[in-house]
């Protein structure tokens, strides 16, 4: 999936949520963020093309130990013994990411050090893609007429 696909379902989840958190204004930008985060590991994504990410990925593949949820697990575990308010916000926005780059083609590697790849028919890019995207447009449209008038 692309940037721009990962970040509109994000603020969907966001706007869904936000009224049931008392840390409003951490709870959505730590989830956008970490809705794209995931893609540091490629230079072609919209945050891994800077600089300052390049040296990481001389170390992990695209869609590989970043792309799991292994990784999205034990970085918010960390958080909750650390740093709680982020936890849950980390863990959704990451996890939405891996959820949705599941049902591409490229998939990802759920249980990563396991092999096993998840994936799906959907092409990055596509007209499908493409339709999901204006439909969160939509649906993100009318949660914020809901949460906000």
């Amino acid at each position: 999936m692309r940037f721009k696909t990962h970040l509109i379902i994000a603020v969907a989840i966001a706007l869904a949520l936000v009224e049931r958190v008392n840390y409003k204004w951490i709870f959505a930008p730590i989830l956008l963020i970490s809705s794209f985060l995931p893609d540091i590991d490629s230079s072609h994504s919209f945050m891994g093309h800077k600089w300052y990410f390049r040296p990481l990925q001389f170390f992990v593949k695209h869609r590989g130990f970043l792309h799991s949820f292994s990784f999205c697990i034990i970085l918010s575990l960390i958080f909750a013994l650390f740093i709680p308010i982020l936890a849950l916000p980390f863990f959704l926005g990451y996890g939405s990411h891996l959820l949705l780059d599941s049902f591409s083609v490229d998939g990802i590697q759920p249980y990563w050090p396991l092999k096993t790849r998840l994936q799906g028919r959907l092409k990055t890019g596509g007209r499908i893609e493409d339709a999901i995207f204006i439909s969160f447009i939509v649906i993100d449209v009318i949660l914020f007429i809901l949460l906000f008038l």
